[in-house]
């Protein structure tokens, strides 16, 4: 009876780490799916911008505080962010849910027009995975459709509960940028408020 049960706890073990084995390797072919997604998203941006301040024939109404936006792979996108001390830059989707989020971050709230803009990503190490490394005083760079870069200097990090949504996203900050822990019981969240558009 004991070797029996000795048999089955192995098997059982053995079970449990393949089954661990494959979520890790299930969780980094995402990330790096995602990491290679959100690099051809930013070329095809960084074109479009590159394409757009060439024509002349600009028909964009100066008061329109919308964010305008560009298709690529059949994902509406508003621009991109930068990291320099993380060394990011990443593409940012236009609206937020879940399954876009393994692709690239999202807009969870806000705009930059209105000086309120909320971004969410995942925490793929190639993603928001080192939102925790930032410093108060670190730079970050948002850059719409337009060309426009607007920029930020982190001045707060706090680690939110997921219940606080209002807390995330209501408050007098320029720009927040949020991700989950690694144990997804909490939010790292960076406030940063403006330095200049440029």
């Amino acid at each position: 009876m004991r070797r029996k049960l000795g048999v089955i706890c192995m098997c059982l073990g053995a079970t449990l780490l393949l089954g661990a084995a494959l979520l890790f390797l299930l969780n980094y072919y995402e990330a790096e799916k995602a990491v290679s997604s959100s690099k051809s998203a930013v070329s095809k941006i960084e074109a479009y911008i590159a394409e757009s301040s060439d024509d002349k024939t600009d028909t964009r109404d100066p008061y329109d505080d919308t964010m305008r936006k560009v298709e690529i792979d059949g994902y509406s996108y508003i621009g991109y962010i930068s990291i320099p001390s993380l060394d990011l830059k990443l593409p940012v989707m236009s609206d937020w849910d879940y399954n876009k989020m393994t692709i690239s971050p999202c807009r969870y709230s806000g705009s930059v027009k209105s000086g309120d803009m909320v971004i969410a990503g995942h925490n793929y190490t190639g993603h928001f995975g080192s939102l925790y490394k930032m410093k108060i005083g670190d730079e970050a760079f948002f850059t719409d459709i337009d060309g426009v870069v607007t920029a930020y200097k982190a001045y707060e990090i706090e680690t939110l509960s997921p219940e606080n949504v209002e807390e995330m996203i209501n408050g007098d900050f320029d720009l927040t940028l949020f991700t989950c822990t690694y144990s997804g019981q909490s939010r790292i969240t960076v406030r940063f408020e403006l330095l200049e558009k440029q």
